[in-house]
């Protein structure tokens, strides 16, 4: 099967189904004087988490988030009918909870993460009529739609605020698994750098899980003894001990300058040390808005099966979220620049490391 690769511009997406639903509302065979709203309820969303939770504080928590914001669009409630979660405590509860979803009858089911690749390709084969969607891989059958993000593209502008940042110039990259997704964090955050000062020394560490923050305090306490003042982490719930570990040093030493660049969501609030924050800024990857533009085109009737969906800087997709000061302006317009270089396509990010 032939896939089409394509970026979609959030905002149209948004649009159209709008359009879609005013149009529903003038239905004359349409029995209710509710119009869209009553379609919306005649549609149900679920998701199933991959094992960082759906309080990861990061990517799982960023779909949930999306789900709940169409369910509240849509007048849904959590439950059958509605939307709703399950989460997975190991990636032995993929096929199982996929399936327990498919058989509670709702008519959309995301993956979330690259992880549920294998488990969604065998539900979908396995249940041709359901409607599938994954975040962050690619299925080939005709009833999943496949989402990817350009997320060496957040990166790279990442990449670039901590090398205008860093004073000791030595960065530190944490990442959760060595798989494509997180690799892409890891390209376009090292051609970032490297666009800045390519003499800043970036220390690379994969932690082999998402879900140890443990292991990830542990691996930032390493880094941070090193002399690297600044981290940037893609590895979900293990990031959250990277959190923890410049909070702890902030905690002991309050003119300590160390951060963390959070991933996925805005991680402004784990950051948070008494009257003082670690979090310079966060790569945003709009999962929740993904979530939501794929429920909508499937409750109108335009489910996007066998399509791939990718979403990078110039679709907001992917981009940096409010310092709310860590950053001086004259940075930040420093990063607005490249921004501006990468979304007209004066500058591609590589997606694999050179």
């Amino acid at each position: 099967m032939t896939k089409r690769k394509f970026g979609l511009a959030l905002s149209m997406v948004l649009a159209a189904s709008t359009i879609l639903a005013a149009c529903g509302s003038d239905d004359k065979d349409n029995d209710s004087s509710n119009g869209g709203e009553t379609e919306g309820k005649d549609f149900s969303v679920a998701m199933v988490t991959d094992v960082g939770g759906v309080d990861d504080k990061s990517f799982n928590q960023s779909a949930w988030e999306g789900l709940q914001k169409f369910g509240e669009d849509q007048g849904l409630e959590k439950g059958d009918g509605g939307i709703d979660y399950l989460q997975s405590a190991s990636d032995a509860d993929y096929n199982t909870n996929l399936n327990n979803l498919v058989r509670r009858k709702f008519d959309l089911v995301f993956g979330i993460g690259f992880l549920m690749e294998s488990a969604v390709n065998e539900i979908a084969e396995q249940q041709p009529d359901a409607q599938l969607a994954i975040i962050d891989s690619v299925v080939d059958q005709p009833n999943v739609a496949s989402v990817l993000f350009k997320e060496q593209e957040g990166s790279y502008l990442a990449g670039v605020a901590a090398a205008l940042m860093t004073k000791s110039k030595k960065i530190g990259f944490v990442g959760g698994m060595e798989i494509p997704v997180i690799e892409r964090f890891e390209a376009g955050f090292l051609e970032g750098v490297k666009a800045v000062d390519p003499s800043i020394d970036v220390d690379v560490q994969y932690a082999g899980d998402f879900a140890k923050a443990e292991l990830g305090k542990t691996i930032a306490n390493r880094m941070y003894s090193s002399g690297v003042d600044i981290i940037f982490h893609a590895a979900g719930g293990t990031g959250n001990g990277v959190f923890a570990e410049a909070k702890e040093i902030k905690t002991n030493k309050p003119d300590s300058y160390v951060w963390v660049i959070g991933v996925d969501s805005d991680q402004y609030d784990e950051g948070a040390v008494g009257d003082t924050n670690v979090t310079l800024t966060s790569m945003l990857k709009r999962v929740d808005n993904a979530v939501v533009n794929i429920s909508e085109l499937a409750m109108n009737g335009e489910f996007p099966g066998g399509e791939t969906i990718v979403y990078g800087l110039a679709e907001d997709g992917v981009g940096l979220a409010d310092s709310r000061g860590a950053i001086p302006e004259d940075v930040l317009s420093k990063i607005d620049e490249y921004k501006e270089k990468i979304a007209s396509g004066e500058i591609t990010v590589p997606e694999t490391v050179e």
